[in-house]
């Protein structure tokens, strides 16, 4: 079934005009190629590769997963799922909201972003609270920096990071698929860049509760942010009551530091008080220069949004006083 209408003429195939109307299509269609892949025996083992978690360690308990080149599979299946989810997002639930505001087109486009962003933070934050949960991490807070099993991660983390990464990449062909300006693509890169750059650090460093607290942290504020959007480009007379959300931005920002940096300074003294060999193996990551590394992209990223949402704040003061 197609996601998006199509509206006057047919455009002809494999233009340009043709991937934009229909790329929602042909991205489930090759995510079909790779389901329709199990019921051959010659194709089942490669199609497991795509759509199932790799690299599983052995263990009496429970599974446990490494990362591995594998994972490049699974991440780009789920980045085909994540295309299809964004495209029916857009079409049965954005687009109605639009028709019915009579949005300017100028805020459409603003609005579907601040949609779209929203459900994913809304999402990520149930989720992930679900799995610090369920890791144990508010029973033992010490696991958040010490793995229970060291260079190893269980099923629920593994694909949470997956589920993230795939996010990521799929934002970057969302950018040519909704028509982005020109002006406002490096904006759009740097920020998903910095994302996949925090979120894979993580995933490879195996510091993964620790990703999964600043994560959820980080999403907490920017949910608020777009919500904010989403109540201003629906009705402007919310403009002065949400001026309240900078309080809690800034003071999210300044939780998501001082959380780094206190579990970074914990995890770098515990693994200094078990001796040199513990400080710098089995998966905990207790090496001084990656400690510094997290903290300092840490701290980039979080400057780089607070310095971002400024300057959209500070505009939208300005046209205001127009």
């Amino acid at each position: 079934m197609a996601l998006q209408k199509k509206n006057g003429r047919n455009p002809p195939v494999l233009s340009h005009e043709f991937v934009l109307r229909n790329h929602p299509d042909l991205v489930a269609c090759v995510g079909m190629f790779f389901v329709l892949g199990l019921l051959f025996e010659g194709t089942a083992e490669a199609s497991i590769a795509f759509l199932t978690l790799q690299h599983a360690v052995p263990a009496p308990a429970r599974a446990l997963y490494r990362y591995g080149a594998r994972d490049l599979a699974t991440v780009f299946f789920y980045t085909l799922v994540a295309v299809i989810v964004h495209a029916a997002l857009q079409e049965y639930v954005l687009d109605r909201v639009t028709r019915r505001l009579q949005l300017a087109k100028a805020k459409q486009s603003r609005f579907n972003e601040a949609g779209q962003f929203g459900a994913f933070y809304l999402v990520s934050c149930a989720w992930g609270a679900c799995v610090l949960v369920a890791e144990g991490c508010l029973e033992e807070p010490a696991r958040v920096w010490r793995a229970a099993a060291p260079g190893t991660m269980t099923f629920r983390v593994k694909f949470f990071y997956v589920v993230q990464l795939a996010y990521w990449f799929h934002a970057v062909p969302e950018l040519y698929f909704q028509r982005t300006r020109k002006q406002d693509l490096p904006h759009r890169l740097i920020y998903i860049g910095l994302h996949l750059f925090h979120i894979a650090g993580a995933y490879l460093l195996y510091l993964n509760h620790l990703g999964l607290l600043l994560l959820m942290m980080h999403y907490s504020v920017e949910l608020l942010t777009h919500a904010c959007d989403l109540f201003y480009f629906g009705d402007e007379k919310y403009r002065r009551e949400l001026s309240l959300w900078a309080v809690v931005f800034f003071l999210g920002r300044l939780g998501t530091l001082v959380a780094s940096v206190l579990t970074a300074g914990l995890h770098l003294a515990g693994g200094q008080a078990r001796g040199p060999d513990a400080a710098s193996g089995g998966g905990n990551v207790n090496v001084l220069a990656a400690k510094i590394a997290m903290l300092s992209s840490s701290c980039t990223i979080q400057a780089y949004v607070t310095w971002t949402i400024f300057s959209v704040q500070l505009q939208r003061s300005t046209q205001r006083t127009i």
